[in-house]
């Protein structure tokens, strides 16, 4: 059986994380991925850069962990890179002595919010340097030894797979770099990964989704699949990623108007973190260095609502009476209910292949009837069905691959979106 590491276990349970896509892009409207247009570097100068207000953002929405772009597509470093000079040393931004790394990973350390940086192995600004394969990989490992090195514990590392169809890349030299710098990293998506990306951008798990997978998605411009170097079968619990906004990643002045409702948003949290993956939300930080008002307040509306609904259980596993593999709760003056949380204990591996909840209706049917029928439970399963009271309700695990222990059970009676 396949068992996740301690640190993939701490990861699962982060379940909910922000992006935050801010560079030269933020500052050029017009300019669309591998569109090879030349963006001046002075343009990068955001006067009130406050990663602390991103921050308490991310806190008090009730997310934990956040991701920045340290260097996208484009090759703009945003931090004071000894490698290129297409980086914040060489902007009129604070006079060329700026570090937007340093800033947010201490903003992330202040409020005790997990430190995630994304880096693009596909840079375009380099692409036609005639860099030989050897020099273009050590000028990966010398950059990620930079963002490694210089900034304490950081926690994730998130590799962005996108433009690297025309690359080949030395992973082997390169995790063992990241590894040997940051022992306790959790690395994304490629190379030795410890978590996988979805397969879309869109933030939606297919059913079920399972954490023990072969292959991994790596890139939005294929659907190619990387078989993992040739190591099988591996623990690689899965992210789904997604835009507060329609279309773009980094900000624009033209799309204010599509922030996603909270009702979408609540749906894709539903089809994410409530089918056992994590969720990672993007939002673009504006040009003055801050997060925009409106996303900073349906961020804010999106965690509380996921409070109003989540926090406050009407009974949990302790009052469940396990029968086998049968876990039931009993009200014998009847419960209204619409939702059942379940979350497995993964430490020795993800066991639950298919389960059924069924409910005994109050007051006087004797017959159970089917309520909710699913697959993998894992990390967390959240099972919504149409209200009804309920005088007795029954969880039972119909296959298993293993003795399946449930972590814990909570039951909710929550009122849509008002």
């Amino acid at each position: 059986m396949i068992k996740p590491n301690k640190n993939q276990l701490i990861y699962q349970d982060l379940e909910q994380g922000i992006f935050f896509h801010f560079g030269i892009r933020t500052f050029n409207e017009a300019h669309v991925d591998w569109d090879g247009k030349n963006m001046d570097i002075h343009s990068f100068n955001p006067v009130d850069l406050d990663c602390e207000q991103w921050i308490r953002t991310v806190k008090e929405a009730g997310f934990r962990y956040a991701i920045m772009t340290t260097k996208h597509h484009d090759g703009f470093c945003l931090w004071p890179s000894a490698y290129t000079d297409n980086c914040v040393k060489n902007c009129q931004w604070r006079d060329g002595k700026g570090d937007v790394v340093k800033e947010f990973v201490d903003a992330c350390k202040k409020y005790d919010i997990k430190a995630g940086l994304y880096y693009s192995p596909a840079d375009f600004s380099i692409f036609d340097c005639n860099m030989s394969e050897q020099e273009y990989n050590q000028y990966i490992i010398n950059q990620l030894s930079e963002l490694m090195s210089h900034y304490g514990a950081i926690d994730l590392i998130w590799f962005d797979g996108c433009g690297s169809e025309r690359c080949t890349y030395h992973w082997g030299d390169i995790t063992k770099k990241v590894r040997s710098l940051q022992p306790n990293i959790l690395i994304f998506s490629m190379g030795d990964p410890d978590f996988r990306w979805i397969g879309n951008e869109s933030g939606v798990a297919t059913k079920p989704c399972w954490n023990v997978v072969d292959r991994v998605h790596f890139s939005i411009q294929t659907e190619d699949m990387d078989d993992l170097g040739g190591k099988g079968s591996l623990w690689l619990p899965a992210e789904c990623d997604c835009r507060i906004r329609k279309d773009n990643w980094f900000y624009s002045d033209e799309d204010e108007d599509t922030i996603k409702s909270l009702d979408e948003l609540m749906g894709i949290y539903y089809y994410s973190v409530g089918r056992g993956t994590n969720l990672l939300m993007n939002i673009g930080p504006d040009r003055r260095g801050l997060v925009p008002e409106k996303d900073s307040k349906r961020l804010l509306e999106f965690g509380a609502e996921i409070k109003r609904r989540f926090s406050s259980p009407m009974a949990s596993k302790k009052e469940f009476l396990v029968d086998g593999n049968k876990y039931v709760y009993k009200n014998e003056e009847g419960i209204l209910m619409n939702h059942v949380i379940i979350k497995e204990n993964l430490m020795n591996g993800e066991h639950v292949r298919k389960f059924v909840i069924k409910g005994t209706p109050y007051p006087y049917a004797s017959e159970e009837i089917l309520l909710y029928e699913g697959y993998n439970i894992g990390h967390k399963a959240i099972c919504h069905f149409p209200s009804l009271s309920l005088k007795e309700l029954t969880i039972e695990i119909i296959e298993s691959s293993g003795e399946a222990v449930l972590d814990d059970i909570c039951i909710y009676y929550c009122q849509s979106v008002e």
